[in-house]
């Protein structure tokens, strides 16, 4: 909220982070030779660097937090969609009602914010259209965003099928392989550093040591990420990309509700009824209804007093 634009010294780091430690701990400095070939590493890392950077400029573009979070919610269909196109996979009628109950709540959800952004107070009739623009490109850069995220989750459910489960050499390349490209985002990355060594000073707890909070939130941020994309890694290796998509997109869910109340973004009715219809379309895709229904008829029975 301070600095709407520090996705790339955000991103920069929580990469930096992450190849240092894979580094050390994962290609013992450089002596271990990956197992699956650096060449499709290099593929999978201009995917992720892309959708990275896609995605943090995407909130200089008049997209609000909620709908950014909404809208990455859409990867359940982009993964489907191109698992018909790539994988030539097919799917029972249920789970393409589902994915269109996803689709009509991103699309609520996402025409709601646009009549917000056109009616904004704080425009005035010049400004107005020229803002609908920036967030009708900022829409764009979601879905090409979105459809990346999708195409990658597949490729790196190939390589694992055919040379074996490697999470932690995926985290590690993933994450150093890319870092050469942040050269171009050098200016960008030290104007805010700049602009976070001015924040206001913080004491940490416990250990009482003293620096701007920006810094302070930087780390915070680094630590969480860390051990979130290594639970997603793991779980890569372990379940279909869209199994992967679906839990992601349930965590986003908790993001979402914790953004909206802890930061008092704004959300009407019709946010939450698409909300509603992106997050009861994925449970739907599931099935977890039908795996429901013969839990809740054991429990039942179970409950029953045996007779004598």
């Amino acid at each position: 909220r301070q600095f709407p634009g520090c996705g790339n010294i955000v991103t920069f780091s929580q990469f930096l982070f992450i190849a240092v430690e894979g580094f050390i701990f994962e290609a013992n400095f450089g002596r271990k030779r990956p197992a699956i070939p650096i060449r499709n590493y290099f593929i999978m890392v201009a995917m992720f660097f892309t959708v990275s950077v896609v995605n943090n400029y995407a909130l200089n573009l008049n997209i609000a937090m909620p709908l950014h979070m909404i809208f990455r919610s859409g990867s359940l269909i982009a993964s489907m969609a191109l698992g018909i196109i790539i994988l030539k996979k097919r799917y029972s009628v249920s789970k393409y009602s589902s994915i269109a109950l996803v689709s009509l709540g991103i699309f609520t959800c996402t025409f709601m914010s646009a009549k917000q952004v056109a009616s904004d107070s704080n425009l005035n009739e010049e400004d107005g259209p020229q803002a609908f623009l920036w967030w009708l490109l900022g829409i764009a850069a979601l879905t090409f965003a979105l459809l990346m995220s999708a195409r990658m989750g597949i490729f790196q459910e190939t390589l694992y099928k055919k040379f074996g489960k490697h999470s932690k050499e995926a985290l590690f390349y993933n994450h150093a392989l890319p870092l050469p490209g942040f050269l171009l985002l050098a200016p960008n990355i030290y104007q805010h550093a700049v602009l976070f060594n001015q924040s206001e000073l913080f004491q940490v707890p416990v250990i009482g040591l003293t620096l701007p909070i920006m810094w302070f939130y930087l780390l915070m941020n680094v630590i969480t990420q860390y051990v979130c994309i290594r639970g997603v890694f793991i779980l890569t290796t372990e379940c279909t990309s869209l199994t992967v998509t679906l839990v992601v997109t349930l965590r986003k869910f908790v993001s979402l509700i914790f953004s909206i109340l802890y930061f008092q973004n704004p959300f009407t009715g019709w946010h939450w009824l698409g909300t509603a219809f992106v997050f009861v379309g994925t449970l739907m895709y599931t099935e977890v209804w039908n795996s429901l229904g013969p839990l809740l008829a054991r429990c039942r029975r179970s409950s029953r007093p045996k007779e004598e």
